[in-house]
């Protein structure tokens, strides 16, 4: 598939005592959304924290937008949106406060669309729903909620109101779904639906999990990591192309033991994934053969880079 890059990098390296991430080349596809998938600690933040500009102190080239700016422009600062999983905002501050901060901070921002964010996503303003409605959205008073007041989750779902009052090419989102109850998932899935849609065509999401489940319906190109580098990538139907699912009885593993990608198995049976170009070499054994979901691919191409080194 023909594309052009809302992110390319090259040989992006950031070096810790026990760990190094290094990405000799990085694609990220305008105009769909690219989940980055992999085991805590695979150096997913630690990319994301680069991309988005929180980070600077590394080695390596990263352009956006086709190539056309780098994060040392203010241009490209107001077309890009960040949310985190850590401590984003002041934790003594009202969401008021906070909403005047993203007003002054960026010409895109849209305070109506803010507050009718904020009653959407059902966050918490003020102290129990009479003084919330009687006073108005923010609360001035002694009943205003603080940033650390509020769950986890209310404090991922305030970031998100942030950044899509914005108008934005591009959102980083690390570890979105995280903190997130099944019902508000499916509403963050909305909501990167939506934004993608309103776009055109011309806005990117990049965002990151470790559990693809919570985000495959809405996944159209991904990246999986491992050790600090993407060792497999591509759009979804090209993968479930690449990838087979291949299901078995127990008398049938030898046949198939090491030609697997990768295999799981008890005393009744099997299932597997096989390479669809070594799909030959089984055939006639007969095997149950599936179209494997995103979460099986990566759950093996993870389990076969640690088997293989």
């Amino acid at each position: 598939m023909n594309y052009t890059d809302a992110i390319t990098g090259k040989n992006i390296v950031k070096k810790y005592k026990n760990f190094t991430l290094n990405q000799p080349q990085l694609h990220i596809p305008k105009g769909f959304t690219t989940a980055l998938v992999g085991e805590n600690g695979a150096g997913k933040s630690t990319l994301l924290n680069i991309l988005s500009g929180v980070r600077l102190d590394y080695e390596g080239d990263i352009t956006y937008f086709e190539g056309s700016e780098s994060m040392k422009t203010e241009q490209v600062k107001e077309r890009i949106g960040f949310t985190a999983p850590n401590d984003y905002f002041f934790s003594n501050w009202t969401i008021e406060q906070i909403c005047q901060m993203y007003d002054v901070l960026y010409d895109n921002f849209h305070v109506q669309r803010f507050k009718d964010l904020i009653r959407e996503l059902e966050i918490p303003v003020a102290f129990g729903r009479e003084k919330t409605k009687r006073r108005g959205l923010f609360d001035r008073r002694k009943g205003s909620k603080q940033v650390n007041q509020l769950s986890d989750g209310n404090r991922i779902k305030l970031q998100l109101a942030g950044v899509l009052a914005r108008d934005t090419d591009l959102l980083i989102m690390d570890e979105p779904a995280s903190p997130l109850d099944p019902l508000m998932r499916d509403v963050l899935c909305d909501k990167i639906r939506s934004y993608m849609e309103e776009g055109d065509g011309e806005r990117s999401v990049l965002l990151s999990t470790h559990n693809i489940t919570d985000m495959e319906n809405v996944t159209d190109y991904v990246c999986i990591m491992e050790q600090g580098s993407i060792i497999e990538q591509g759009f979804v139907p090209d993968l479930k192309e690449k990838y087979i699912l291949v299901k078995g009885d127990a008398e049938q593993i030898p046949a198939v033991s090491g030609r697997l990608f990768d295999m799981t198995k008890n005393s009744y049976g099997f299932e597997g994934i096989l390479l669809a170009d070594h799909s030959e070499e089984v055939a006639g054994l007969g095997l149950s053969m599936e179209t494997p979901s995103l979460s099986q691919i990566c759950v093996a191409v993870m389990r076969n880079y640690r088997k293989s080194r």
